[in-house]
């Protein structure tokens, strides 16, 4: 006897990692060519656009703060559970949160930031359901990171000697799954630098002063 969508959906859970979004600590590669207001505009807004599209994912969802949980902000407590991220690195907190994750008895895991403006709920949802046919999903970045990492089991190695925030991530990640089940979505832009978003409409109004 097959399980039912519904019921597959409650064993979902996508993570949510964030940065407080405060004057000067967010977007920090983007605010060296916009300034630190424009970049919290900036990030503000992929914040609210990450909220849009996660709000209706079948799924549960986590939000992991990177500094201290906000409890009145946009991510209503209805629909999103509060948690501080815990780690030294980024490698260690993503690890910590997939694992509390299992532990809780979740079987589908996906993890994403918030500064994805070219990510859909169709995206996450599909993600899903390659995760009921594979082991590990990945959206590669054009940067050469990830903007998305889903996964049934733990695999430990992926979090480790990673050099965050640079092009090697996504090869050494892959490096990692090769003897896994792997599937491989589309490859998409997310936004860390002004070349990023300089020619896309949505930030136009917050670059018609650069």
């Amino acid at each position: 006897m097959t399980s039912s969508p519904n019921s597959r959906n409650q064993k979902n859970l996508l993570l949510i990692f964030t940065r407080n979004p405060e004057l000067g600590k967010c977007k920090t590669r983007l605010a060296a060519k916009v300034g630190d207001h424009t970049a919290l505009e900036i990030y503000t807004f992929l914040l609210e656009h990450t909220h849009n599209i996660t709000k209706e994912v079948r799924a549960a969802k986590e939000v992991h703060y990177s500094e201290k949980i906000w409890e009145n902000d946009i991510w209503e407590n209805t629909h999103y559970h509060k948690k501080a991220q815990k780690g030294k690195d980024l490698g260690e907190r993503m690890l910590n949160a997939f694992k509390e994750g299992f532990e809780a008895g979740y079987e589908n895991i996906i993890i994403i930031g918030s500064d994805m403006y070219d990510l859909s709920s169709d995206d996450l949802n599909t993600a899903f359901e390659e995760l009921h046919i594979t082991d590990f999903v990945v959206g590669p970045a054009e940067d050469g990171g990830y903007y998305l990492l889903g996964m049934t089991k733990i695999k430990a190695s992926l979090f480790k000697n990673k050099a965050w925030g640079t092009n090697t991530v996504l090869k050494s990640t892959l490096n990692d799954l090769k003897n896994e089940s792997v599937k491989l979505l589309k490859i998409k832009n997310d936004v860390d630098l002004y070349e990023d978003i300089q020619y896309i409409e949505a930030f136009q109004p917050f670059l018609k002063n650069i």
